[in-house]
């Protein structure tokens, strides 16, 4: 008797996407990009379907709040080209999180783990980065997802603890 196992696809219209809230006070930058990623492609439902938008949409808040293992804050580098000739521009991760828009490293860490494709950019605009307890999503009624019950490794401890 031969046992036929059929591979399971979602359709559109069977895609539920729901809301959640990440506070990324104290959490490791790497680990929390990671999560973040992982719940943008929705690799974390059971219907996850590679070539479909499964993701849930992100709320970050307190993105300047966020932490850098070792020495990576005056050390890691994020570089981009003008286009013009020696147009190569380098930024630290300190002068990012010390500028005026703390936000952005946080969306360019998880931008560098999403396809670069259509369906890695539909999955981008999901993702909410804001400086601060604030967000205009209240009406959504996000959930709170805590990273630091995933794995305790995920927040940064001050060397007092």
């Amino acid at each position: 008797m031969e046992v036929i196992v059929r591979t399971y696809f979602a359709k559109q219209s069977e895609i539920e996407s729901n809301w959640i809230l990440i506070n990324a006070r104290e959490l490791v930058l790497g680990r929390l990009a990671s999560i973040i990623a992982r719940y943008l492609r929705g690799k974390h439902k059971t219907t996850f379907t590679p070539h479909m938008d499964c993701g849930d949409n992100i709320i970050v808040i307190n993105a300047e709040k966020v932490k850098l293992t070792g020495n990576k804050m005056n050390q890691k580098c994020y570089y981009w080209h003008t286009g013009y000739p020696g147009g190569i521009k380098s930024r630290r991760a300190a002068q990012i999180l010390n500028g005026d828009h703390p936000e952005r490293l946080i969306t360019k860490v998880v931008r560098g783990m999403i396809k670069r494709s259509p369906l890695g950019r539909k999955q981008m605009s999901k993702l909410k980065v804001y400086v601060g307890e604030n967000h205009p999503h209240r009406a959504q009624k996000p959930n709170l997802l805590d990273i630091n019950a995933i794995n305790r490794k995920n927040r940064k401890y001050s060397d007092v603890d």
